[in-house]
């Protein structure tokens, strides 16, 4: 049989230029070919097709695939998510059985003596077999079920005082209704879990792609047993119903550990619960992955790269402003330097760093924080967010005093930092001294590539949204020929997106913006000067991501004032 490395050089599937560093080892190991998919020199698709070549079996994609109910039923989810397979049609009296690893004869061992009948394989990419797993076999069905036989039991009136006692037959059902809950938003890739209780019912929402999608709600008599297990797990006082508490959780999913920040709020018809799910294999680290335009991109690294000075970022809540600050932190960050971080609550882990969680009760406030950490001999301070005049001051004072200090403000655009700071009563002389560069950004929904349609507009309509006002000496390099709109598919579960991109307006504090600051200029005047050096608008930066077809005109509006 052919190994890989022969596989791919075969159907021309391998880079002429990581034939060498493949040759040097051994071409059958399977783990070399593994490593050049991780590293980004092959695609995972290139590497399933390979699979399928070797093993001389039919590679199918799934995301259009009409899978068979009767075939699915017949092997139970636990298997199929466990062997990492999926049965999709019976052929011949055969089980067709999608793999990622073709050579996997426990799985096929498995599958055989489940479906009672013989199991014919076929390859599938690893990515897309996992997305089909997650659609054909969600929490919703079962949620219902559980949510229907709760209330039949009327369970929550014994179970909402039991506590933590999981291996009470009471709790068992809020147990798995809860896990699946959690589950489910994970799998679906949503950022928040929205549990809030109505007159009637309690009704479940997930944010999913910066948008809330309404999920199964249940019933009423629930609810008292969902929101104490939600408070045992995030270690809260359960019997405190009058204020809001916040806390603290984890869970195992798919083999990884995920951290959920969770929030409770009393309201008239009960205590709502926010759950933040800070799921770090989702975070890019990689600053070329977030979507900066390349004049953009070489405006932010220019002050990034100074030894001194401070960086805002800046946003609604929700905006990215956290992945866009780690993301910087993780490429400046070196052996040789000591990066010290304040914020509240640390959301992302992040080894070689140290992360300061603020700890207002005992006295530790961001204030009090950053002095003691300044005494700590950093080169690089991240500042989770600057909330008032003694924050800012002390910020300011390390920005001024040989420290790179990144942090976050809550503002419209760019321009407003400025004011904001000195209406904070920092000195505009000091702001303009210590402040190098402002990002404000909002997230927009990513079009999903399998299904986005060319979107066909009137020169009138175009001009009427000063499309073409985007500045032609930063066009982007391989601006698409047509602009696209959302259509819906499987794939993005009829949507029309798929994940987010950040839009970004990036200005460079320079010495005539440094002027207009000291002189206590507005922020309309500011951001024309700024504009006039070289500054994209928000807007425009959204243009042209419509134009390189990664998002559409409706998305931009919809994000962008």
């Amino acid at each position: 049989m052919a190994t890989l490395t022969e596989i791919l050089i075969l159907h021309g599937l391998l880079p002429i230029e990581v034939l060498d560093t493949l040759m040097a080892g051994d071409p059958a190991d399977e783990g070399a070919v593994r490593r050049l998919v991780d590293s980004g020199a092959i695609s995972e698709i290139q590497f399933a097709r390979a699979r399928a070549a070797q093993a001389n079996l039919p590679f199918v994609e799934l995301f259009d695939y009409t899978i068979d109910p009767v075939a699915l039923a017949l092997v139970s989810p636990g298997v199929c998510r466990r062997h990492e397979v999926l049965p999709i049609a019976i052929v011949g009296g055969e089980l067709v059985l999608a793999m990622v690893n073709p050579g996997n004869v426990v799985a096929l061992d498995d599958v055989r003596e489940s479906a009672k009948m013989r199991v014919t394989a076929v390859v599938a990419e690893r990515s897309d077999l996992l997305a089909a797993l997650a659609r054909v076999h969600r929490a919703d069905n079962e949620l219902s079920n559980l949510t229907t036989t709760l209330e039949e039991e009327n369970a929550p009136a014994r179970g909402a005082t039991i506590g933590a006692a999981e291996s009470n037959v009471d709790t068992a059902p809020i147990v798995r209704f809860v896990n699946l809950l959690v589950s489910q938003a994970i799998q679906d890739k949503a950022s928040d879990i929205h549990i809030e209780p109505g007159e009637n019912h309690l009704r479940v929402r997930y944010r999913i792609d910066g948008v809330l999608h309404e999920m199964p709600s249940a019933p009423k008599s629930i609810q008292n047993g969902v929101i104490s297990r939600l408070k045992i797990m995030a270690d809260v006082d359960i019997a405190e119903r009058r204020k809001p508490q916040d806390g603290r959780m984890s869970v195992s999913h798919g083999g990884r550990t995920i951290d959920l920040r969770v929030a409770t709020l009393p309201t008239v018809w009960g205590e709502k619960v926010v759950m933040r799910i800070l799921d770090n294999s989702t975070t890019s680290m990689n600053l070329k992955d977030l979507n900066l335009l390349e004049h953009n991109f070489a405006a932010y690294r220019t002050a990034y790269s100074k030894p001194y000075g401070m960086i805002l970022v800046t946003g609604p809540t929700g905006s990215g402003k956290s992945t866009t600050l780690y993301t910087t932190l993780n490429s400046v960050a070196r052996p040789e330097i000591n990066v010290i971080t304040v914020e509240d609550p640390v959301e992302y882990r992040m080894a070689g760093i140290n992360q300061v969680q603020v700890n207002p009760k005992a006295g530790l406030t961001f204030a009090s924080a950053l002095r003691a950490i300044l005494r700590s001999d950093p080169d690089v301070v991240l500042l989770g967010e600057v909330r008032d005049h003694e924050t800012a001051q002390i910020a300011i004072e390390a920005a001024l005093t040989g420290h790179l200090v990144l942090t976050t403000l809550h503002t419209n655009d760019a321009p407003s930092a400025i004011t904001r700071l000195t209406e904070m009563g920092i000195e505009p002389f000091l702001v303009g001294s210590a402040l190098d560069c402002v990002v404000a950004q909002r997230l927009a929904r990513r079009l999903c590539d399998r299904c986005k349609l060319p979107d066909v507009r009137s020169t009138d309509e175009l001009a009427y949204l000063n499309f073409d006002a985007y500045p032609d000496r930063f066009a982007p390099v391989g601006v698409a020929a047509v602009i696209y709109k959302a259509a819906g598919c499987m794939n993005c579960s009829h949507t029309g997106y798929r994940g987010r991109l950040a839009i970004h307006e990036v200005m460079t504090v320079t010495e005539e913006i440094e002027r207009l600051c000291v002189a206590r200029a507005s922020s309309a005047a500011i951001a024309l000067a700024a504009r006039q050096q070289g500054m994209i608008g928000l807007r425009d930066d959204g243009w042209a991501k419509v134009r390189l077809g990664l998002t559409s005109i409706e998305e931009i509006l919809r994000v962008v004032a």
